[in-house]
Formats: structure tokens, C-alpha cells, sequence
């Protein structure tokens, strides 16, 4: 925990890269607390913002695909077995997490994927049900950039945003507007899911009128 607040003091490209990397795992790095920040001084002139969000991305990707292989080659029984080992506590994980996030992607099938990256409490697990399924690896890499992507957009832009109204300044000072509006930005998101299971529900139907 001291080196995740280490590097959470010192954001740059790499540290960006590397606490995404652990918050796609199952280590406990809220990407709330990453890449809003970096958006945040981004804003403030000390980095690129497109880079940041490429950077998280990339992060996120090689953390998922950790976890994606962990599920293909290890199995459910070892993968259960670790979640329930003292080093899953440690990293707060357990069965029903698992259980939960398996369960989604069996209901939604390999777009999971995507809307399970935006869902907080199963979308840093979600790589896992994918790697136990055998979902192909390509497919797999493609929907969870778009899912990261657009977790990441929302989180930068929240805190591109925060910049304009809290200047650094400032920042500590107003930093509990940061929780005001990480709270819109999640209501946001829940919209946005909706929309994609709405997308979804109408794409399958057409397919039924057209068979």
C-alpha cells in the first residue's frame, strides 16, 4: 500500500500505466483515484490528456489480460481456491465476488466484456469468467478496450472538469467536490450501460425478425 501511494503521488505516463495495470488484477487500486487526477493536472498543463487516457487504457488492457490468463490456464478450482486463500482477502477478493462477476458474463455472453468494465465491484474480475470460458483472446483484448476506454473518458473528463472549477490552487480546499461529481459521472455511466443493454435487446430482436 505504501508503493500504490507512492505512486499515486507521483503520476506520470508510467506510474498511470502501472496502477492501471494493478487495478485491472485484483490488487485494490481504485481507478477513480488514478486517472481523474491525472485528467485533473492534464488540465492544469502538466501532461497530455489523450495521453493519459492511452496510458490507463494500456494499463488496463495488460491487467485484464493477467487475469484473462490466469482463468484459461488455471482453471475454476485453483482460481476459487485463491480467492478464498488469505491473499485473496488481502486484496479483497472472495467466492462471491467471483461467483457474482461469473455470473454476469454467463447471462450476457462475451459483450460482458464491455458493460462489465463500467460496473463497479466486477469490472477489474469480470477478465476472469472471459479466461475461464476460453473467449478468444482478440476479442476479448478488443471489447475490453472499448469498456476501459470509455471508463477512462468519463473519469478524465470528470477530472478535466473539476480542474476548471477547483484550480490547483484551490484543490484542496474543494477537493470534496471531487466526490459531488464522481457521483454524476457514475450516474452517467449507469446511463450509458442502460443504453448498451437497450442497443443490445434491439439488435437481437432484428435478428429474430430476420431469421
Amino acid at each position: 500500500m505504501q508503493i500504490i501511494s507512492t505512486l499515486l503521488n507521483n503520476l506520470n505516463y508510467g506510474t498511470i500505466f502501472l496502477l492501471m495495470l494493478m487495478e485491472s488484477t485484483v490488487l485494490p487500486v481504485p481507478s477513480e483515484l488514478v486517472v481523474a487526477p491525472a485528467a485533473y493536472h492534464a488540465a492544469a498543463g502538466h501532461s497530455n490528456i489523450c495521453l493519459v487516457i492511452l496510458f490507463a487504457t494500456l494499463g488496463a488492457d495488460c491487467g485484464a489480460t493477467i487475469n484473462y490468463l490466469g482463468g484459461y490456464y488455471l482453471g475454476r478450482p485453483i482460481i476459487y481456491r485463491l480467492a478464498n486463500s488469505r491473499w485473496g482477502k488481502m486484496c479483497l477478493l472472495n467466492q462471491e465476488k467471483l461467483e457474482k462477476s461469473e455470473n454476469y458474463f454467463n447471462r450476457h455472453g462475451a459483450v460482458a466484456t464491455i458493460t462489465g468494465r463500467l460496473l463497479i465491484g466486477i469490472r477489474h474480475l469480470i477478465s476472469i469468467p472471459a479466461g475461464l470460458a476460453k473467449m478468444n483472446y482478440w476479442r476479448f483484448l478488443l471489447y475490453t478496450t472499448i469498456g476501459a476506454g470509455t471508463w477512462n473518458l468519463i473519469l478524465a473528463a470528470l477530472g478535466w472538469y473539476l480542474h476548471t472549477i477547483a484550480p490547483e490552487d484551490k484543490m484542496k480546499e474543494n477537493i470534496i467536490l471531487y466526490g459531488d461529481y464522481l457521483k454524476y459521472g457514475l450516474i452517467a455511466l449507469v446511463a450509458l450501460v442502460a443504453l448498451a443493454f437497450y442497443g443490445r435487446h434491439l439488435w437481437k430482436k432484428k435478428s429474430r425478425k430476420n431469421d
